[in-house]
Order: C-alpha cells, then sequence, then structure tokens
C-alpha cells in the first residue's frame, strides 16, 4: 500500500465512523481552557501540569505550528496542479503564465486537536491527533524547538528546554485546578468590523497577569494586563491606556503599543482565530468572564472532510474531500485575511467555499455568517485544487479553476 492509497483508506474509516460533522463544546466556568499534559524527558523523569509554549501559547484553542513533511495528493497531482495566473493588459486577459505547486505545506493545527507530540532528533517532531491521524514534520516556526514551562502539580513550576523532551501527552485540565492568573477576553475593534473573545495581546500577552510595557512622560511602565480598561491607538508611536481605576497614559516605543506590535489573536466564536494587524486594529475594551476558553474534551477528533465540488456545468461530484491537495480533516484551517485582519477557520465549522472574480473566496459558515477573504493560499487562485474520492476510492481532481463552489457536509 503506497502513502496516497493509505490516506484514502483513513478518510475512508473516519467517514464511515463519523457520518456527521463534530461539533465542538462551549466553554465552562473554571480552568478548563489551560493546556494541561505530561511532559515526559529523556532523562526519564515525567512532569504532569499546566504547560505554556514558550511565551506565547497557554490555551487549548491556541495554534501549533510545523512543516507538514509528506504532500502525497500534492505529489501526485504536481503536473496537473500548476495553475494558471491570468496576464493582463489594461484589464483584459491575454494569456496565462503558469507556475508549479508550491513544494510544501505548514500544519496548524489547536493543541486541543492534539493527542501527543513525540520529539525525534533535532527540530523533527511526530504529531499524533486525537482522531488518530500522524504526521512527521520539521521546524517551521518557533513552537517546534520551545522551551516549555510546566506548572507541575506537586513540585512546582520547571523550564524544560526542548532538547530535553521526548513525549509531550496532552489530557483534561483538572476542574480542581486554581489558574495563576484568569484569561484576557473583550472586545476589539477595527474600522469595519467588532471581534468578540479570549485575546492575546502581541500575540504573547493572555493571562491578566501579563505586563503591558511602554514609555510614558514619567518613565518606563510595566502594567499587568489584568489592571486594564482599554487601549486604543493614537498613531504609529503608542497607545492611550485607560485603567481600570480610571487613570490614563499614553505609551509609546514599544512593540505592546505602537506599530511593530505583531498582532492581536481573538477567538470569535463566529470564525474561530482572527489575527488583527496594527494596520487594522482601532481600540480594544476588556471585560471579564469566568471561563478560560473550552475545555481539552470539548474538542471532539475531528472527521474526514466530506462533500461536493459543483463545477461550472453545474453538475455535482460528491465523496471525501481534499482541499488545495492537503486538508482532509474538520480540524485542520481555511487560512484568508480581509482588511488586515488574517482568519484561522476549522473547515468543520464551514458550510460552503466559493472562488470569486476578483482572486478571494466568499465563505458561508455553517452558522449561517457569511464574509470574502483573500490573499491565502487556500481562497486564491494560488490554490491547487480540489480532489473528490468516491465511495470505489475513484479520484477527480479539480484545478481551482474549474470550481465554481465546494459544499461540505
Amino acid at each position: 500500500m503506497n502513502l496516497r492509497q493509505a490516506a484514502i483508506l483513513v478518510l475512508g474509516i473516519a467517514a464511515l465512523a463519523s457520518p456527521a460533522a463534530a461539533v465542538d463544546g462551549e466553554p465552562k466556568a473554571g480552568p478548563h481552557g489551560f493546556i494541561y499534559g505530561t511532559v515526559e524527558t529523556t532523562s526519564g523523569n515525567t512532569y504532569n501540569g499546566t504547560l505554556r509554549w514558550g511565551t506565547e501559547e497557554t490555551f487549548w484553542d491556541d495554534l501549533f505550528n510545523s512543516t507538514k513533511g509528506e504532500l502525497p495528493y500534492l505529489e501526485d497531482y504536481r503536473r496537473e496542479t500548476r495553475h494558471r495566473n491570468r496576464i493582463k493588459v489594461f484589464g483584459v486577459t491575454v494569456g496565462y503564465r503558469w507556475d508549479d505547486a508550491s513544494g510544501s505545506r505548514m500544519f496548524i493545527a489547536r493543541f486541543g486537536d492534539i493527542r501527543q507530540i513525540d520529539v525525534m532528533r533535532g527540530e523533527k517532531i511526530h504529531v499524533t491527533m486525537k482522531d488518530g491521524t500522524e504526521f512527521s514534520m520539521e521546524g517551521g516556526s518557533n513552537d517546534v524547538g520551545a522551551t516549555i514551562t510546566v506548572n507541575d502539580d506537586s513540585l512546582g513550576t520547571i523550564k524544560l528546554a526542548w532538547n530535553k523532551i521526548e513525549r509531550v501527552t496532552f489530557k483534561a485540565t483538572p476542574a480542581k485546578l486554581e489558574p495563576p492568573a484568569y484569561r484576557l477576553y473583550g472586545v476589539v475593534e477595527t474600522e469595519n468590523e467588532k471581534f468578540t473573545g479570549t485575546i492575546q495581546w502581541d500575540i504573547q500577552e493572555c493571562l491578566s497577569t501579563d505586563k503591558l510595557d511602554g514609555e510614558a512622560d514619567d518613565g518606563d511602565m510595566s502594567i499587568e494586563m489584568g489592571r486594564i480598561r482599554s487601549i486604543e491607538k493614537r498613531n504609529r508611536k503608542g497607545s492611550l491606556i485607560v485603567l481600570k481605576d480610571g487613570r490614563e497614559f499614553v505609551l509609546e516605543d514599544t512593540n505592546d503599543v505602537d506599530s511593530s506590535m505583531r498582532g492581536i489573536h481573538v477567538d470569535d466564536s463566529r470564525f474561530g482565530r482572527v489575527t488583527v494587524s496594527w494596520e487594522a486594529f482601532e481600540r480594544v475594551e476588556f471585560q471579564e468572564v469566568d471561563h478560560s476558553g473550552r475545555g481539552y474534551d470539548d474538542y471532539r477528533p475531528g472527521a474526514a472532510l466530506r462533500g461536493k465540488v459543483v463545477d461550472y456545468d453545474g453538475k455535482s461530484h460528491s465523496g471525501s474531500v481534499v482541499f488545495d491537495l492537503d486538508e482532509t480533516r474538520e480540524w485542520e484551517l481555511l487560512n484568508g485575511s480581509r482588511d488586515d485582519v488574517e482568519y484561522h477557520i476549522p473547515f468543520g465549522m464551514i458550510r460552503s467555499i466559493e472562488p470569486m472574480r476578483d482572486d478571494g473566496s466568499k465563505i458561508v459558515m455553517k452558522s449561517g455568517v457569511e464574509t470574502v477573504l483573500y490573499d491565502g493560499q487556500d481562497v486564491s487562485e494560488s490554490n491547487d485544487g480540489v480532489v473528490i474520492i468516491r465511495e470505489n476510492d475513484r479520484e477527480t481532481y479539480f484545478a481551482w479553476d474549474e470550481v465554481k463552489r465546494v459544499d461540505f457536509e
């Protein structure tokens, strides 16, 4: 059995076992949202407790990134996936430029969808998902190679260097756990949209005890995020900080408060995760909630993607779906952007994807919410196409410019 046949078998088994889309649970009061697990080291020791990946990922809906090592569909369809980029003169298409399909793809998954990470040599890892799918990968982000901080249940805090780690096994966070701080939550405003949900400021500060740094008129300040009521962008150099006690300060010249900020993650229930850039950001109003996000058991094992491709002849082609020649599971994320905001949407939330003439795609969520996204590999003419696998394992490939719409079950 070759690699592609094995992938087809996995898709088929998952489709039979999970005929309906899995629905993730809602957050409950308590510490359930904190990443929790067992870390085994090369010396044979084990540590159990909440985990912080580097200085960033702390919660189950945070994203783990690496580079996929095996792309069987992309390899098999490489010749056919050379996609056409229109050559236009004064807005009129006069021909096409042919490019080879891209040779690597990012692996992006929520920590809540992962069962285990095995550290091999260097930056090589083996990741096992809750649904049983496995990936061998290498590097690709600062998540691979990160120091992991474990708040061990009986020992206390220990920081583990990557080369000391053998395996991380994730498990549900105990309800009796006493978290060190509460999770940031609020409303982030842009010119065109408001996003509500848990917040990670500058892609790092996510706890009430994390610090926001900046220079004020009277000197350097380092303010606990939990003391802040709102942050409003003033200009490229700084922001207005309003504290819960009513005092106001303009802070400048750090990546927490000026144009060097890396972005604001918001887990908005309509879309999954969005990242608001400094260019898009206008204001955030923080709120306090009694939960830390969904717990590990609320992330159901994702089924194989199933649905249909509607072509431009109006014909429907149904079966298991391989989207952009690498996404096959409901937990995988569709990526695109709009108005300087990046979207990372789990495929399990999506009802349909419809390519548009302006090199974007209309995304309709299962909730009925709609948006149009641009720029990403998944939603533009950079998309390498869609494969439909029928019940008899027969594959049909559709180039992106042959797809009128993809409907998911």
